[in-house]
């Protein structure tokens, strides 16, 4: 199973707080993480391994859109700065919307995605 995740820049801290909170579960688990480079890089950094795509902005929000369009996704969590403006907002439009067109559960909080990550590293925990 493969979980994509991004965050903007004032949210990249939050995701690595965040899944620190869940490295046990994540270490062993069938769960594979799929991340845009930036993200993927500081995700990588606190010792998670995590498939790195291009950063955002030059096409990896796309990529990911891609890999749910084809169903290769479980979910994505996408930690997006409401305050902040982003010059590549359509792709992120894009992105939610393929979500809901091929339900892929999307968390863009950290709230709502410790709730699937707690039900999908039940679900997919060994």
């Amino acid at each position: 199973m493969k979980i994509a995740l991004i965050a903007h820049d004032g949210k990249k801290a939050d995701m690595v707080h965040f899944l620190s909170g869940f490295r046990d579960a994540l270490q062993s688990s069938a769960i594979d993480l799929v991340a845009t480079g930036t993200t993927g890089s500081h995700i990588e950094k606190a010792g998670f391994k995590v498939e790195k795509l291009l950063s955002g902005p030059y096409g990896g929000d796309a990529q990911i859109a891609a890999m749910a369009a084809e169903k290769k996704l479980a979910a994505v969590i996408f930690f997006r700065d409401p305050l902040d403006k982003h010059p590549h907002e359509p792709d992120v439009q894009m992105l939610m919307r393929i979500c809901d067109v091929h339900n892929i559960p999307l968390a863009t909080n950290p709230a709502s995605a410790a709730l699937m990550f707690k039900a999908l590293t039940q679900t997919y925990g060994t």
